[in-house]
């Protein structure tokens, strides 16, 4: 098994955005460069991609009204903002707890088959959970261990499907492939909360649930339709001691992976616990009900559909635009729990959705662009592990905060946080890259950026 750079899935930066004295990637250098640019939608050219994503766009549908569903039946069974937070952790806490050897999982396994078993599991949940809830016997506790099992599951289809996608479409599409999954899970994240809240409202959840259990019959038919032929041949890691160390091992070596998996870390646990935000902003602070907490998420989801689209067309994925989002991102939570009316703090939520999702796609492009594909499951399965694994953590906390000292100060809370720990690792990120500051005019507008040390001093003499 191969453990180096990862070259043959990541491109040498150009030497023109980093500097070359460094050997670890400065925070203004691409983390990673495609082989080529691509237009939006390149990557629907290649079947088997997009026989996978067709089966997204109808089970990603199914899992936004589960989401909604789950959270408002919680909610309303026992009038908690903690409970919320409490079934969140329950459905993340087995990646924090599990997420780095289902990735061990994962590396030795054929994803096809893998993703035939986690699919059906989790339709198989939701079925359950919609039986329970349409014949009236549905408690909490029910819900929680639906959410647990759904966790489970998690722990390996998370990384098998990250993986799967560079088998299906190839390094040189990567880029191109990731974000579109993203748009397409946020576009689902559109139609999703806005049916779901006409079925709580109109029939109730357990017809939520139910669709959401039916769906997973499209991504099965597209697993099974695939070309086994077409599909880009990875390495799978041999079974052998010591892969989850090693795993370990080869992020903590390599700050483009480190830094970006930390600072995603404290933006997952305290900053995107929005069924907790979002639903005692509905219930609490407007008193909308169910509509409003559906509306929140449609029109967030518009803003994601936006950045993750933005990223299908950016040919790099820069460490500098991943501070920069994450810093905008957090101060733009701080100035929604400010906002005096509901109209406000819907409007607000677009631009929320817009780079919270550069934040995702920028963090696991580059991830998944920067890592030897023999590696590529345990990477990406602790990356996903501290992005979702955080909310075990962090859901209760933010939902303890919310229920003793309001909605508002637990949103601006979350985003102090995002926004402290970009500032905090952007400076960090510019030291191991050998970076300082430089202020400047160009083109008669003020112009801040990182650049190399010494470049400063050669511009001066220059000039």
């Amino acid at each position: 098994m191969s453990s180096g750079p990862g070259a043959a899935s990541a491109p040498a930066p150009d030497p023109h955005d980093s500097p070359p004295a460094s050997d670890a990637p400065a925070s203004d250098a691409p983390a990673a460069r495609p082989a080529r640019k691509s237009s939006m939608f390149s990557s629907l050219k290649v079947r088997n991609y997009r026989l996978f994503f067709m089966g997204q766009v109808v089970s990603n549908i199914g899992t936004w009204m589960q989401r909604i569903a789950q959270d408002w039946l919680v909610l309303s069974l026992t009038g908690s903002s903690a409970a919320v937070g409490i079934t969140t952790a329950l459905q993340f806490l087995p990646m924090l707890l599990f997420g780095l050897y289902g990735g061990v999982l994962v590396d030795r396994l054929r994803k096809r088959p893998a993703l035939l078993v986690t699919q059906s599991s989790m339709a198989l949940t939701a079925i359950a959970l919609a039986v329970l809830t349409l014949t009236g016997h549905v408690q909490v506790w029910h819900v929680y261990v639906a959410a647990f099992a759904v966790g489970l599951a998690t722990v390996v289809d998370n990384p098998a499907r990250q993986s799967f996608v560079s088998e299906l479409v190839g390094p040189g599409q990567l880029q191109n492939a990731v974000s579109l999954n993203s748009a397409n899970f946020q576009s689902a994240r559109l139609v999703g909360p806005a049916v779901a809240g006409i079925l709580i409202t109109g029939v109730g959840t357990g017809y939520a649930f139910l669709f959401n259990g039916l769906s997973f019959i499209a991504p099965l038919t597209g697993l099974l339709l695939m070309r086994a032929r077409e599909l880009h041949v990875v390495e799978r890691a041999p079974r052998a001691k010591g892969q989850l160390r090693e795993g370990v091992r080869y992020v903590t070596g390599r700050p483009e992976l480190i830094w970006p998996i930390v600072l995603v870390g404290f933006v997952g646990t305290f900053a995107f616990n929005f069924p907790v935000y979002l639903s005692a902003f509905a219930d609490d602070v407007f008193h909308a009900g169910a509509g409003a907490y559906s509306m929140f998420n449609t029109l967030m989801a518009v803003g994601s559909v936006a950045g993750a689209l933005l990223a299908a067309r950016r040919g790099t994925a820069r460490l500098r635009l991943l501070i920069a989002a994450a810093l905008v991102f957090g101060t733009l939570e701080i100035v929604a729990a400010t906002t005096p009316t509901l109209w406000m703090f819907a409007l607000l939520m677009v631009p929320l959705g817009l780079f919270g999702m550069t934040v995702n796609v920028t963090t696991n492009t580059s991830i998944q662009m920067s890592t030897d594909p023999a590696m590529r499951g345990r990477v990406m399965a602790l990356y996903m592990m501290v992005f979702l694994g955080g909310s075990p953590v962090g859901a209760p906390i933010v939902g303890w905060i919310t229920d003793t000292y309001g909605a508002r100060v637990g949103l601006a809370a979350g985003g102090a946080v995002a926004a402290l720990a970009a500032a905090v690792i952007g400076l960090i990120l510019a030291r191991v890259g050998n970076l300082r500051l430089s202020i400047g005019w160009h083109g008669g507008h003020p112009r801040v950026r990182f650049v190399p040390r010494g470049h400063q001093e050669e511009l001066a003499r220059a000039a």
